[in-house]
C-alpha cells in the first residue's frame, strides 16, 4: 500500500470514528429529550423535580460531549493527507522504532494485516512530543527513547 493510500485509509478510519461518536451522542440526546418530555407529562412532586434535574444534567453533559466530538470533526477537516513535510505535523504518518502514529484525532489503534497505527491527536502527550520533529530525532516517552524513522 502506498503512503498516500495508507494515509487515506487512516483518515477514513478517523472519520468513521468521529461520525460514529457524533451519531451516538446525538441519539443519546434525542433519548434524554424524549425522557424529559415524558417527565413533563408526569407531575409527581419532588420525585418529578429530581428526575427532571438529573435529565437536565445528563443533557448538559451530552452537549459538552457533542461539542468535543464536533471539535474533533473540525480538526479532521484541517488534515491534508497529501501534504509532505520534513517535520511532523497534523496529517503525518510517523514511523518510529516503537510504533507508528497518524496525527489527526484520537481514534485509537488501526490494525489491518501487517499495519498497526495509533491515530492520535497533536494534543496528546505523544503527539506533543512528535510535533515538529524530523527523521532521526529521538523523543523520550515513559522513560523510553523512541527514534523517528520516517515522516510521511
Amino acid at each position: 500500500m502506498s503512503a498516500n493510500n495508507t494515509k487515506g485509509v487512516l483518515y477514513k478510519f478517523c472519520e468513521a470514528f468521529v461520525n460514529k461518536r457524533i451519531a451516538g451522542i446525538q441519539g443519546n440526546i434525542r433519548d434524554v429529550r424524549e425522557s424529559l418530555d415524558s417527565e413533563d407529562k408526569n407531575t409527581a412532586g419532588d420525585k418529578h423535580e429530581t428526575g427532571r434535574a438529573m435529565l437536565q444534567l445528563e443533557l448538559e453533559n451530552l452537549g459538552q460531549q457533542l461539542a468535543e466530538a464536533e471539535k474533533m470533526e473540525d480538526v479532521l477537516d484541517k488534515v491534508n493527507i497529501k501534504s509532505v513535510h520534513s517535520t511532523v505535523g497534523l496529517g503525518n504518518l510517523v514511523e518510529t522504532s516503537k510504533s507508528n502514529y497518524f496525527l489527526a484525532v484520537s481514534a485509537g489503534l488501526y490494525k489491518e494485516d501487517d499495519l498497526a497505527v495509533y491515530c492520535i491527536s497533536i494534543g496528546t502527550p505523544m503527539g506533543q512530543l512528535l510535533l515538529g520533529k524530523s527523521v532521526g530525532d529521538v523523543v523520550v516517552f515513559n522513560g523510553e527513547s523512541i527514534r523517528i524513522t520516517a515522516v510521511i
